[in-house]
């Protein structure tokens, strides 16, 4: 959604700095020719203006539409990455908890293990909701 309004807002910039050159480009020629400049000629700017926005919006619709079914894709994508990501840590805490298991009451690794044990479930529910929540998509 963001890099959308960020196009947008491009394309809406580009036409008002197009507009504005052709208006220029207009007044230089009226002036070339010492024609002086009426009210109805002034107008045109601001037409070739309000036909830039238009045409901004139009484009940034269009331009919308077609990203939209790669944006969906693209999240599910992303999430189902992420997933993987953190899955990857928890059998490396899984090995520390493992390894410390005769430590969870009172042992020399007491800190170790509810460390490792806190860690192992953050990193599952990490993995597991995301894809979760990539199946629901």
């Amino acid at each position: 959604m963001k890099i959308g309004r960020t196009l947008g807002t491009a394309l809406r910039v580009a036409g008002r700095i197009a507009g504005q050159r052709i208006a220029v480009g207009a007044g230089k020629a009226e002036a070339a020719s010492a024609a002086p400049a009426s009210v109805a000629e002034a107008g045109t700017g601001v037409q070739m203006q309000a036909a830039g926005r238009a045409t901004s919006r139009n484009l940034a619709g269009g331009v919308g539409g077609l990203l939209r079914p790669f944006r969906r894709v693209g999240g599910i994508v992303w999430l189902e990455v992420t997933g993987a990501f953190f899955l990857l840590f928890v059998p490396v805490f899984a090995q520390a908890l493992w390894s410390t298991r005769n430590s969870y009451a009172h042992g020399p690794d007491h800190h170790k293990f509810l460390i490792s044990a806190a860690m192992t479930a953050i990193f599952l529910y990490l993995g597991l909701s995301s894809f979760w929540r990539a199946q629901r998509r």
